[in-house]
């Protein structure tokens, strides 16, 4: 199910200079936030969880998601070069698994481990919050990363159509409206952070067991969806 070909090929085209760059930007800015928090209003704990909640999960998050997601399979589909990869004896699930991977992959090492930086330089972990949040921003790194890359394979504006969701749905309609957070992998994974943090920093307006279930179901089904459009694409250019 993982092509070691495939997945250096995908990595190549995430982490080029340009994209690297802009992977790099939202990190690097948490970070110095962060520091400058710190600075001004000491190791306080309810500020890191208001920081790394609100900048971290909700927008950095699903931005790098976006640019992961549909950087692994978006550009090849968009230029045409999808089709040489479709003519090696490869099956479809493989090539969709593997890149899903590496979107994985890179989304959690620019997400999940800057998110823990800042939260250790908010408050030095108290409470668990640094801790929390690096789990909640791993565990959505896997859902976004699925739905995204879905995305980059049913649309030719798929990082247009990803950063409405990101900045609309999950980053505003998610934190505003109360409807919205039952259908928001952030609310999802703020339910494990939950688990993990303890207390009432860290809250969620999903349950842990239906989160959980529903960010398997997402990944499976939208990774599942993923690798039938792959065939689709298939059969279009055998015809």
């Amino acid at each position: 199910m993982y092509d070691p070909t495939v997945a250096r090929l995908t990595y190549r085209a995430l982490l080029g200079r340009r994209r690297a760059l802009i992977l790099s930007a939202l990190p690097l800015l948490l970070i110095a936030i962060s520091v400058v928090v710190r600075g001004l209003a000491g190791a306080d704990d309810q500020t890191a969880s208001d920081l790394l909640g609100g900048l971290a999960l909700a927008t950095m998050v699903p931005i790098i998601g976006v640019i992961a997601g549909t950087g692994a399979i978006g550009p090849e589909i968009d230029d045409g070069s999808v089709v040489y990869l479709l003519s090696k004896p490869l099956k479809r699930p493989t090539i969709i698994f593997t890149k899903l991977i590496v979107a994985i992959a890179v989304t959690m090492v620019f997400s999940a481990l800057p998110t823990l930086i800042a939260g250790f330089i908010l408050n030095g972990n108290g409470q668990q919050i640094a801790v929390a949040y690096t789990v909640a921003a791993l565990v959505s790194s896997i859902a976004y990363a699925a739905l995204f890359l879905l995305l980059g394979t049913v649309s030719r504006h798929a990082v247009v159509f990803g950063l409405v969701y990101a900045l609309v749905w999950e980053a505003l309609f998610g934190s505003l409206v109360a409807g919205a957070r039952t259908l928001s992998v952030q609310q999802w994974s703020l339910a494990v952070a939950h688990k993990v943090a303890g207390g009432d920093l860290v809250t969620s307006d999903v349950g842990l067991t239906t989160a959980t279930v529903l960010l398997v179901a997402v990944t499976v089904l939208a990774t599942w969806c993923a690798g039938q459009k792959l065939r689709t694409l298939t059969l279009a250019g055998e015809e």
